[in-house]
């Protein structure tokens, strides 16, 4: 099929700017995932706490992944959200099977939190020169997800390896 949406980027700033954005729709899909399939096998004293804040976390993973989804279509690149995408590019840590625990949902969702702003960060600067209207979305994500590590990270310090 003829590529119908035309990009206003010359084709190497397209295809830099684009994998750079399809591996950040990739990222997030799969961050909110793994936040969903915590929040519903979560248990502990502070369920009610992290279950909320997991919510929180789906839906910004949720609203930026569509944000970067539609900047790589207006730049003229189809985004792949198919699972079979996700699965095989991912590079959020997978969550536990079964019932676990708050505190290691905790720690493991400060991981996939930490693990998302590490690998979008070097997108920062891909896109520096190709385009920085993605570069501008991706500083904005950052922005947001780099708050959410902060606070998971936070609660995750509240628990020490005794208790």
């Amino acid at each position: 099929m003829a590529a119908p949406i035309t990009s206003p980027l010359d084709d190497g700033a397209r295809d830099i700017t684009g994998r750079a954005l399809q591996d950040t729709v990739v990222d997030l899909i799969d961050l909110s995932l793994v936040a969903k399939q915590a929040h519903w096998n979560l248990v502990g004293r502070q369920f009610r706490d992290v279950h909320l804040h997991l919510d929180e976390l789906v839906t910004t993973a949720r609203t930026y992944t569509d944000s970067a989804a539609e900047r790589a279509a207006a730049i003229g690149v189809s985004p792949d959200g198919r699972s079979t995408t996700v699965a095989k590019t991912t590079g959020i840590p997978e969550f536990p099977q079964g019932w676990v625990s708050d505190r290691d949902t905790v720690v493991t969702i400060f991981e996939a939190v930490d693990a998302a702003v590490q690998r979008l960060r070097p997108r920062i600067d891909e896109t520096d020169k190709t385009d920085p209207v993605t570069q501008d979305l991706f500083i904005e994500i950052a922005r947001v997800l780099e708050q959410d590590r902060w606070m998971w990270q936070a609660q995750a310090s509240g628990y020490d390896e005794t208790a």
